[in-house]
C-alpha cells in the first residue's frame, strides 16, 4: 500500500513579503518520514515551514498538506488545518504569566476542550511522554531552556497531530540538550509521526541521518540529488 502524502509542492514560489525566497519548490513527503532542511540563515528554511503552516500566503505553484490546498486557503480551514500541525519555534513562545500547566491547558482551551478533567489528563499525559511531569506547576522563567523546550514539545503535540514542524529547534540550547531535543524527536517519529526539522546544527545531523533538503541559491534541493549531480560533475571533468 503507497504511503500518504503529508506534503506535496509542485512549482511553489515561497515569498517572504514581497520578496522571493524559494522558487520553483517540487517536494513531496511521505508519512512517517524524518526530514531536515538545512542551510545557511535567511535562505528559506523558516519561509518554507510558514507556508506550510499557511502562516504565509502561496501565490504561485501548487501545495497540499495533510489534503488541505494552501492557495487561496480560507481561514476556517487554515484553524482546521494548523489543528493537524504541530509547530516548535526557536524561540519557544511560551505565555510568561502562567505556568506550565496553564500554558498547555490554554491551547486545549482555545482549540475547543472544555471537560476540565480532560484538560488536565490530556496535560499530563503530554507531559509525560515529554519528561517534564514534575514540571507542571513551575513558571517558564524557572525552567532551563532544554526544559522550556520540551514544553513547546508538549504544546505541539497536545492535539495529537499527523505532522511536526520544527523550526531550528536546538538554536539555544548546548550539545547535550541539542542531543536530547533530537531524541525526543525521534521518538516522537516512531511513534508515527512525520516530522520536518528546519535547522543549522550539524552535529545533530550527524546523529540521526535522514533525508536532508537543502536551501541554497533560491533553490530547495533534496541533498542526494545535489550528491549524485556533484559525482555526475567530478566524472565528466575526470574524462574530459
Amino acid at each position: 500500500m503507497e504511503a500518504q502524502k503529508v506534503i506535496k509542492l509542485t512549482g511553489a514560489d515561497i515569498y517572504q513579503r514581497e520578496t522571493l525566497i524559494l522558487s520553483g519548490v517540487d517536494l513531496e513527503v511521505e508519512e512517517g518520514e524524518f526530514i531536515y532542511v538545512i542551510g545557511k540563515v535567511g535562505t528559506g528554511k523558516t519561509s518554507l515551514i510558514k507556508t506550510l503552516n499557511a502562516e504565509l500566503p502561496l501565490t504561485e505553484g501548487n501545495a497540499t498538506v495533510l489534503g488541505f490546498d494552501l492557495k487561496g486557503i480560507k481561514s476556517r480551514e487554515t484553524a482546521q488545518l494548523r489543528r493537524k500541525i504541530g509547530v516548535v519555534f526557536q524561540d519557544f513562545r511560551l505565555l510568561t504569566d502562567r505556568n506550565v500547566e496553564a500554558n498547555l491547558a490554554f491551547v486545549l482551551k482555545a482549540t475547543g476542550w472544555e471537560q476540565k478533567d480532560a484538560i488536565k489528563k490530556r496535560v499530563i499525559e503530554v507531559l509525560g511522554i515529554v519528561g517534564m511531569v514534575d514540571k507542571a506547576d513551575k513558571m517558564p522563567h524557572e525552567l532551563s531552556g532544554g526544559e522550556q523546550q520540551r514544553i513547546v514539545i508538549a504544546r505541539a503535540i497536545l492535539n495529537e497531530p499527523d505532522l511536526l514542524l520544527a523550526d531550528e529547534p536546538t538554536g539555544n540550547l548546548d550539545p547535550e540538550t541539542s542531543e536530547e531535543i533530537l531524541d525526543l524527536f525521534i521518538r516522537l517519529n516512531e511513534r508515527g509521526k512525520t516530522v520536518l526539522m528546519a535547522t543549522h546544527d550539524y552535529a545533530v545531523i550527524a546523529k540521526k541521518s535522514a533525508r536532508t533538503l537543502v536551501c541554497v541559491d533560491g533553490k530547495l534541493s533534496d541533498s542526494a540529488k545535489i550528491k549524485e549531480e556533484i559525482k555526475f560533475e567530478s566524472l565528466l571533468e575526470e574524462n574530459n
